[in-house]
């Protein structure tokens, strides 16, 4: 039984992590299935850095969301939402019943984050703008001597946007050595595959040429997750990068590595086999 509300910093093992990533998954799926409507693959995707985040790093308290000197954490690509919803009421932020109004009349939980919901620190999903508000908030804590981190989730198609690259050049001026940026390198988005639409295959070259420190994991393996973002800052005075790569619609075959899926609701048949698949991944992790 998940607590309605609770503290949702917890320590747990890799296995544990692993685990609560595929339960996370089966409620995305449910979710979204029920509502008819969501962004199923992105939101797949970015399940393990967000479990990661939630759950092994992020200084939080889920009964009290405005907490002065809790970490900041921005999911810029906010069309999944549905992720980090779920991760959300995982962690005790808002009860079972509001998590299943998603997709209803009046519902506190909209297709992209609001402030209305508990543990959301930006209305997010206009891609691009996720950064330059974890800027602020970054500058803000090292100006005001206190010891929060910022985090903030980005999309790899968002690496287009201009103010990307301008929160890019004043995290490095201000050395925002309390910023962490992640990409979920999924390598599709709405348009068709990143590489086909806009090139970033030169994307680590490209942000330790704005004056970052990056590194690179598999963004759905959850070791690698929290060891990286254990180890921030990665060097001092620099705002930190993860290029998380991952796999879009990661855990469901027929989903994975198809942009069809970036918006696209399963149907009675897709969802049962969805939740039979990843049923059977828990079983061989148990």
């Amino acid at each position: 039984m998940i607590p309605d509300f609770g503290y949702s910093l917890n320590m747990y093992s890799i296995k544990e992590l692993e685990i609560k990533a595929l339960e996370v998954r089966k409620r995305i799926i449910r979710l979204i299935y029920e509502a008819k409507t969501g962004h199923t693959g992105g939101s797949l995707s970015s399940v393990d850095i967000l479990v990661v985040l939630y759950f092994g790093i992020l200084n939080l308290k889920a009964n009290d969301p405005d907490w002065a000197e809790r970490d900041r954490f921005i999911l810029s690509k906010g069309h999944s939402a549905e992720a980090l919803y779920c991760v959300l009421r995982e962690a005790g932020f808002f009860s079972e019943k509001i998590l299943s109004s998603y997709g209803t009349f009046n519902s506190m939980l909209s297709g992209h984050p609001t402030v209305r919901v508990p543990g959301i620190e930006l209305n997010s999903g206009a891609l691009g703008h996720g950064l330059s508000v974890g800027v602020g908030m970054a500058l803000t804590a090292l100006r005001d001597h206190k010891s929060y981190k910022v985090y903030v989730l980005m999309g790899d198609g968002e690496q287009g946007e201009g103010s990307v690259m301008e929160a890019a050049n004043a995290g490095s001026h201000y050395k925002l050595d309390n910023l962490i940026a992640i990409i979920d390198r999924n390598r599709l988005q709405i348009s068709g595959n990143t590489e086909e639409v806009m090139s970033l295959n030169c994307l680590e070259t490209r942000w330790n040429a704005y004056g970052w420190a990056v590194r690179q994991v598999n963004g759905n393996r959850i070791e690698e997750l929290l060891n990286s973002l254990k180890n921030v800052p990665f060097e001092k005075g620099k705002p930190n990068m993860i290029i998380a790569n991952t796999t879009k619609g990661k855990g469901v075959s027929f989903i994975e590595d198809m942009a069809a899926w970036h918006h696209k609701v399963p149907d009675e048949e897709q969802y049962i086999q969805s939740i039979q698949e990843l049923d059977k991944q828990l079983e061989e992790l148990n």
